[in-house]
């Protein structure tokens, strides 16, 4: 397989890895390849990269089942990443079964903790020490966005994050690609997305964020632009402080009505 990047999603692409110093001479990357738009681009994005980058680096990519469905075939994916010169593996996961047996609890969340379970374990069986996830800047945004809505903080995922327990760390390239972007890159690897067998596909809470934002959107096209700018560190910054305890609260009055006269 020939590959190439246009020189628009090269120069993206690497503003991400080298301003967020995702990539270091003799790293082990693992990319979390799922066969949906955004991992088979960053699949095919990263390997590219390893063939010019004048830092070395070693490639392979891993595919978790989680049994949605009972005829999952990951023949196409061994294919593409056999064109592309790089190891994959694949394992299976029963988090449907996981889901039906933890009724009331968020079964995206329940999901996506074991599927980081899984390919966490895998990377640090093999070697790895970094694992590469498809987020977009979309998904950026719209975690922000879920997280002030849903939870009252302003917080979302970071392309880089460590984590401290395995000794892994976790880089995310496709950060400032839209998603609307990544659609069109089907073209360069010429591997039909897989479906996702989620049952829960397009009735999550983030697909509700997304539609919200589309929507917010069209009204005011300045809209997700601003929820961007929002995210990133150094901007004004004016907040309340923050919540007193009980604790806290019980001394503050105490002390203010001492200070009264009887």
């Amino acid at each position: 397989m020939r590959k190439y990047l246009p020189q628009p999603y090269f120069s993206r692409f690497i503003r991400a890895i080298i301003e967020f110093d995702m990539l270091q001479a003799g790293d082990k990357i693992l990319v979390g390849l799922s066969g949906g738009k955004d991992s088979l681009f960053l699949t095919y994005a990263l390997a590219v990269l390893k063939d010019i980058s004048s830092v070395q680096f070693e490639l392979g990519a891993f595919t978790l089942d989680p049994l949605f469905t009972d005829n999952f075939d990951p023949a196409p994916l061994v294919d593409f990443c056999a064109k592309l010169g790089i190891p994959y593996g694949t394992e299976q996961a029963n988090i449907a079964g996981i889901i039906d047996n933890n009724e009331g609890k968020d079964p995206c969340f329940t999901c996506a903790f074991f599927r980081r379970g899984s390919v966490n374990s895998y990377a640090q069986k093999h070697g790895y020490n970094k694992v590469a996830l498809a987020h977009h800047h979309d998904d950026a945004v719209e975690t922000f966005y879920m997280g002030l809505l849903y939870a009252g903080h302003l917080k979302t995922f970071s392309p880089v994050t460590h984590l401290s327990r395995t000794g892994l760390t976790v880089i995310r390239p496709l950060v400032y690609f839209r998603e609307r972007e990544i659609r069109e890159t089907v073209g360069l690897h010429g591997l039909t997305p897989i479906a996702s067998p989620c049952p829960m596909n397009g009735k999550t809470k983030r697909q509700e964020i997304k539609e919200r934002i589309a929507a917010l959107e069209q009204a005011d096209p300045a809209f997700y632009a601003h929820l961007a700018a929002a995210m990133r560190g150094g901007k004004p910054l004016e907040l309340w402080p923050d919540e007193p305890t009980r604790t806290q609260l019980k001394a503050k009055h105490d002390a203010f009505w001492q200070r009264k006269p009887v």
